[in-house]
């Protein structure tokens, strides 16, 4: 078993081993900040601080029979006991978030994140009903508002997709572009109706342009940045020539958006087709916002 699902069931056994959707992600949220290296990063969501990797890795050991569930509540009674194979200091995370916040009830859990992480409330629908003015001006203060056009390239390579949406929330991004020919990925998050459920969430949309991708058979063999300029420049004078009017669509999405991000998977976007898209997009005499690789 994964350490970090090893982590999630002796956190809620910790806890009493019956809790709520709700009250694992808040405690598991606290729990981590605790945590020199984070085995959860989590994102602002409907109900605040949201873990998209944990409620995963729950659904998933609920399918494999490692946890039960009943009314609505994850039921980890019986499982193995995990909490004396974590390291130390993960098992002092456990520990300390029990000894402060074992009797909290829900709301007071949902109070104590959005009051002392503002953050991740920006998404929030019931910070309103949560905090007072005071805090909820803090929480307003933290969201992003850009009025100048801006383009991004962005791939999920390396990354959790947490951090992967933080990075297109706090560039104020507000379109995603999927420029894959097949947007299916075996990392958890990033195949298309994933994606796209995981944008919406966080209030960006997400559209889906197969005609400028390039098909992974073609991919799949490279080795270095000499093989990748040789299937480049073929794009560029396949593709990308062929498919001129996608290039025109993404400036009109841009005219109407002021902030969109093309992806794909590649880190580094010189080893990525979405830098050959960028290039020709800035080349185009209607082009003339800055480009950034996330």
């Amino acid at each position: 078993m994964y350490y970090r699902r090893k982590y999630l069931i002796a956190l809620g056994q910790y806890f009493g081993s019956h809790l709520d959707n709700l009250r694992l992600q808040k405690l598991l949220f606290i729990a981590t900040r605790r945590q020199e290296k984070k085995l959860f990063d989590f994102v602002p969501y409907k109900y605040g601080c949201f873990s998209f990797q944990a409620n995963q890795d729950m659904s998933t050991m609920f399918k494999r029979h490692f946890i039960g569930k009943s009314d609505e509540n994850w039921d980890l009674s019986n499982s193995q006991k995990y909490y004396n194979e974590l390291k130390r200091e993960d098992q002092a995370s456990i520990v300390s978030t029990y000894n402060e916040f074992k009797d909290y009830t829900n709301d007071e859990l949902i109070k104590f994140t959005y009051e002392n992480y503002p953050y991740f409330a920006i998404n929030s629908k019931i910070a309103h009903k949560v905090v007072d003015s005071k805090h909820l001006e803090k929480i307003t203060r933290q969201k992003r508002i850009y009025s100048e056009q801006s383009f991004f390239t962005i791939g999920y390579e390396g990354i959790s997709l947490e951090r992967y949406l933080n990075k297109l929330i706090i560039n104020g991004v507000e379109l995603l572009v999927d420029v894959r020919k097949n947007p299916q990925s075996m990392k958890y998050g990033f195949s298309k109706n994933q994606l796209k459920k995981a944008v919406d969430g966080v209030g960006i949309q997400y559209l889906h342009i197969p005609d400028l991708g390039i098909e992974s058979s073609e991919r799949k063999t490279l080795t270095n940045l000499k093989e990748y300029r040789i299937l480049f420049e073929k794009y560029r004078k396949t593709t990308l020539k062929e498919n001129a009017n996608q290039l025109d669509e993404l400036i009109k999405l841009l005219d109407n958006h002021g902030r969109i991000a093309i992806t794909c998977f590649e880190k580094e976007v010189c080893m990525c087709h979405r830098g050959e898209i960028a290039k020709a997009l800035k080349r185009k005499k209607a082009w003339s916002a800055p480009i950034k690789n996330l």
